[in-house]
């Protein structure tokens, strides 16, 4: 994990603390039975963004959730993965944030990509870390 990622989870730790979060953050095991079950590979920030703080409430958008089972729960990753497909999403663009339909994804090369509902979009971020502090905690 590079520091830049572990003082944001710091501060994502400060905003919501974990005593008072619902539910549990996904372990190694259901990270690595998702990584089965969509044919993509984790990052190890990304990972490591899912084990400490995988259930936080912070700002206006949510990460997607990795829940066992799935099905009708909003927000988990597997199900929107199937939505954003559907919309033209890249195969090898992992998830991360969905919000009214436009998708924040991982990229192979480990920058966060934004895909409008409308079609593809030139924004990006050249981190995960860059995009958690300029997007996800920008509306904390």
């Amino acid at each position: 994990m590079t520091p830049a990622l572990d003082a944001l989870l710091a501060q994502i730790d400060r905003l919501d603390p974990p005593a008072g979060r619902v539910g549990t953050p996904p372990d190694d095991g259901l990270i690595a039975l998702y990584e089965a079950q969509t044919g993509l590979t984790f990052p190890e920030d990304y990972r490591a963004l899912l084990k400490r703080a995988g259930n936080a409430f912070v700002g206006t958008l949510d990460l997607l959730t990795l829940q066992e089972p799935k099905g009708g729960v909003r927000g988990e990753l597997r199900a929107a993965l199937e939505v954003a497909r559907a919309v033209g999403v890249p195969p090898d663009w992992l998830p991360i944030c969905e919000d009214n339909g436009d998708y924040h994804c991982l990229a192979p090369d480990g920058s966060v990509r934004f895909r409008d509902h409308n079609g593809a979009s030139a924004e990006r971020w050249p981190s995960l870390a860059d995009w958690i502090a300029e997007v996800w905690l920008a509306g904390a």
